[in-house]
């Protein structure tokens, strides 16, 4: 049984099942390359204030990249023993460069050091993610280049509404996504800070440079209160919300492709390549990618409960509740870089229906708005020609006809205002090109705003 770091204030080994029970190597071990680069900053602090010697620095800093290297390559065999990933690196450091490894921990503790680990991890997957993300809105604005003139109906409570492009549709999500890389640039803030030399909780009674270790590590901020330093997992949290909310995205697009890929719909066939068959009906093909982006929403979801959960009653400052908060984190990171990738790769090979699309624009009376709006700009108050639109549906609901399918005579029944010029009002051009308002499905707008998105994924516009 390897030696306990707290060996010297207790009489009894610590039994196998607890050494098992307390174990955070299966999940922190990944940590094990922020743990080191955090390790060598460290030292190089301890010496640059004469608490440890040039010669000690550079053999330790000599051991923990023998280490590094190691592990990488898979010449490391991890021990439950040690609890978690920093013991172990300081076991194999004892061995690599001897008694000096000792003084390596000096002025610090595994409470400030994981949590500037997980700071570090998350630095780096969050930029991953930030840039994962362009990608993924660099498919919607290309989708939307290619499809500017197909339309298809717009739907509000599931109804066929009015028409839009679905450039349109498309760069609504290109917002959504734009949104939450915001959101998780703007964490990056409360990511980015330096908690190690908080120590247990106190701080340390060493001379050390806090803000030396910072700029070693690229930190522009160091943490101002010890006790917060150890204690604070709101920046995980923080990310977890972001995360949620992103997958709230993909989940609602999932949706929407799981019904457009339907026999009711036919919009859009996804690829083979990324669909899957039946084990009995031979002539189905599913779209499982989208149910299982849709059904991992919940685990990150879950995930994120699970944190404010763990951290709701916890009392300051450091405790071993938090050692679980790293399963929730690891989970939330790789799922949703597994969706973003998935549906960057998935999209493009999509294809679209557009005359299905088109034809869907046809029925369902969605220009009974743009007969209001024409009753309307004749002088009829919009509540006034609300209404007289509405009887005209009613009308040709009986008739099973469309608006346009009506004469004038049946059409200025309800309006002496309405003369030949209303059929025009109500092709589905027409209800295109007019919606002209900022931010409206208009082609010209659309294109503008595919425009400005090319210009910012392009860092022209930053």
């Amino acid at each position: 049984m390897s030696e306990k770091p707290w060996n010297g204030r207790f009489s009894e080994k610590t039994d196998k099942l607890v050494e098992a029970f307390t174990s955070s190597i299966n999940v922190d071990g990944r940590l094990y390359a922020y743990d080191i680069e955090g390790s060598v900053a460290h030292c190089k602090m301890l010496a640059k204030t004469g608490i440890i010697t040039e010669a000690e620095a550079s053999s330790l800093i000599r051991g923990l990249d023998k280490i590094k290297q190691d592990i990488a390559q898979g010449n490391f065999q991890f021990d439950d023993s040690l609890e978690d990933v920093h013991m172990n690196i300081e076991a194999r450091l004892v061995e690599e460069v001897g008694a000096a490894a000792r003084k390596l921990h000096t002025a610090r503790s595994r409470n400030d050091q994981v949590a500037l680990d997980v700071r570090m991890y998350l630095r780096a997957e969050t930029l991953n993610i930030i840039t994962l993300l362009a990608e993924l809105r660099q498919v919607f604005v290309d989708i939307s280049k290619a499809h500017i003139d197909t339309v298809l109906p717009g739907y509000t409570h599931l109804q066929r509404a009015q028409p839009v492009l679905l450039s349109h549709h498309l760069m609504a999500y290109y917002e959504m996504f734009s949104r939450d890389s915001d959101r998780f640039r703007d964490a990056l803030k409360r990511i980015n800070v330096m908690p190690l030399g908080a120590a247990a909780l106190a701080g340390t009674t060493y001379p050390i440079d806090r803000h030396y270790t910072a700029k070693c590590l690229d930190f522009p901020k160091v943490s101002a209160n010890s006790i917060d330093s150890v204690s604070d997992r709101d920046f995980i949290i923080e990310f977890l919300s972001s995360a949620s909310l992103c997958m709230v995205h993909f989940s609602r697009i999932s949706e929407e492709l799981i019904l457009w890929s339907s026999s009711e719909f036919g919009f859009i066939e996804l690829s083979d390549a990324f669909s899957t068959g039946s084990s009995i009906m031979p002539q189905k093909k599913n779209p499982d990618v989208p149910e299982l982006v849709r059904g991992k929403t919940g685990t990150v979801f879950g995930n994120m409960i699970a944190l404010f959960t763990l951290m709701k009653s916890l009392p300051l400052a450091y405790n071993r509740d938090m050692q679980e908060d790293k399963k929730p984190l690891f989970d939330t990171v790789d799922t949703l870089k597994a969706c973003i990738e998935i549906y960057t790769n998935m999209l493009p090979n999509m294809k679209i229906n557009k005359d299905i699309m088109g034809r869907a624009t046809s029925s369902g009376f969605l220009n009974a708005t743009d007969m209001a709006d024409y009753l309307a700009v004749k002088g009829m108050p919009f509540r006034e020609a609300h209404s007289c639109a509405g009887k005209a549906v009613s009308y040709a609901l009986n008739e099973k006809k469309e608006l346009h399918d009506l004469s004038l005579e049946e059409l200025k029944s309800f309006s002496s205002l309405i003369e030949n010029d209303i059929f025009s009002f109500l092709t589905t051009e027409q209800m295109i090109s007019r919606r002209k308002s900022f931010g409206g499905t208009a082609t010209e707008n659309v294109m503008a705003a595919i425009t400005a998105a090319e210009r910012l994924l392009n860092g022209e516009d930053s």
